[in-house]
């Protein structure tokens, strides 16, 4: 993309979600989400199909409605918050789905300072001016990860058979971003 071309974009935090859910008891799901989150989006125009994206997640914002269980999943068992205070994402490749603008979103996903490449299902939810004249776009974000392909191995086996945490971690943000001046 030619730098005269390309339109920044920065997230709006107020509006914006980065979610997850993960079964817990092999019966029910866990829910969670990070508080701090911030992203650099580079577009052409209104048109985000060759978009450039960097996202960087604070782990110590994580919020699952416990504080024991956030302390723990921040601590060396989990995200080691300490160690590795960032989750970062760096796209490198969209295919457009259909023309109502879903695609997916291919890139590197780093946790504990492991990268793998992800795909994440976007729906754009298109562009439009706000009530203060902010240029706003809107996204839906889902995908699946396997926890220990990052390092995040630790689990206990339950009295029933099976364990305590799933492998399997389901991904749910809802951003919205604002064309920067």
């Amino acid at each position: 993309m030619d730098n005269l071309d390309k339109v920044k974009w920065v997230i709006d935090p107020t509006p914006s979600e980065i979610g997850f859910k993960i079964k817990h008891l092999i019966i029910t799901n866990v829910k969670g989400s990070f508080k701090t989150f911030d992203a650099v989006i580079y577009s052409t125009g209104d048109d985000f199909r060759s978009a450039e994206a960097n996202i960087s997640i604070d782990v110590r914002s994580i919020d699952t409605g416990s504080s024991d269980r956030d302390n723990n999943v921040k601590g060396a068992d989990f995200f080691d918050s300490e160690k590795y205070p960032q989750i970062n994402f760096i796209s490198n490749t969209i295919e457009p789905i259909d023309q109502d603008g879903s695609f997916d979103l291919w890139g590197d996903l780093t946790i504990r300072d492991i990268t793998k490449r992800i795909k994440l299902n976007v729906d754009f939810g298109g562009v439009i001016k706000d009530t203060w004249g902010n240029e706003k776009a809107g996204f839906l974000v889902n995908g699946n990860i396997n926890r220990k392909d990052f390092g995040l191995v630790w689990n206990a086996p339950l009295e029933t058979g099976g364990l305590l945490v799933s492998d399997l971690v389901q991904i749910h943000c809802e951003i919205q971003l604002v064309r920067s001046a």
